[in-house]
């Protein structure tokens, strides 16, 4: 088995490199594609305790499936944990005795601490991530915080697997309560958001198909456009509103309705709800 604290090129790995992800659910399997199709050489074997769902992932993704965690555990240099926080005391119990000082374990399982992980799988370096829901499309926003064990070298692997799922950054872990409120939590706002601007193109007369599609364009645009242009926002929303114009009287509605500070404030709501499941 190769030492990960020593070796940190994916191409050099990605023969002998083995991945296991315990949990077939939504992240688990997104995990699963976004690396696959990033790095195909490597070999990764999902893990789960549903045979009928291992059976499609098998025939769609084409990597391997198993039932026995433990045996996914022995197998693998690299497993994710990406069950619910209710099942993780379960999982930790069966693959204790497994996760030797060899193994990166990377935990996505919301709210529950680095400390709690290391007291359970005394042996392993353990990285915890917060991921969201658009992993599942290799555009996620993530964001992780390393064990006492972690070196840097194994921080460097989990930032390039990561990144195969999207944007990838490295925080202390105090900051992941507020990275769940944000990016976590955030894309619900914004489907909202999509679904209200496809509401209020709708109400003024186009058709549902239409507005949908426009809506969420200028959503994906408007995104693009601030990460290429590294500028600030309230500088691009400066471009688009011309004095008099269409547009300051939509921003002056917005700000009529409080909207920057609803935003904020569904933020910070989700921020402290995911304290309370930390503190648990």
């Amino acid at each position: 088995m190769n030492d990960l604290s020593k070796n940190t090129s994916i191409q050099k790995l990605s023969p002998s490199l083995k991945i296991g992800i315990i949990g077939s659910g939504f992240m688990g399997t997104s995990i699963a594609k976004g690396i696959h199709e990033s790095f195909p050489k490597i070999e990764i074997t999902l893990s789960d305790i549903d045979k009928e769902k291992l059976k499609i992932i098998k025939s769609t993704l084409g990597i391997n499936t198993s039932s026995d965690n433990v045996q996914t555990i022995k197998e693998s240099n690299i497993i994710f944990l990406a069950v619910k926080p209710n099942i993780i005391p379960q999982v930790l119990e069966e693959i204790s005795k497994s996760a030797t000082k060899d193994k990166l374990i990377i935990s996505i399982a919301a709210g529950v601490t680095i400390n709690t992980l290391e007291t359970a799988l005394q042996n392993s370096p353990i990285i915890r991530v917060m991921p969201n829901i658009c992993a599942q499309i290799q555009e996620g926003a993530l964001a992780y915080a390393t064990g006492s064990k972690v070196t840097k070298a194994h921080s460097e692997l989990c930032d390039k697997l990561l990144s195969a799922l999207g944007l990838a950054l490295k925080v202390e872990e105090k900051m992941l309560d507020a990275v769940t409120g944000l990016s976590g939590s955030g894309p619900a706002f914004i489907f909202m958001a999509i679904e209200a601007l496809s509401d209020g193109g709708v109400l003024c007369g186009l058709p549902r198909d239409i507005s949908n599609k426009l809506a969420a364009q200028t959503v994906l645009g408007s995104a693009k456009m601030y990460l290429a242009d590294n500028c600030h926002a309230g500088a691009l929303k400066d471009m688009v509103t011309s004095p008099g114009g269409t547009t300051i009287c939509g921003v002056k509605a917005l700000e009529d309705k409080s909207f920057r500070s609803a935003l904020m404030d569904a933020v910070q709501k989700a921020t402290e709800q995911s304290k309370k499941f930390s503190q648990k």
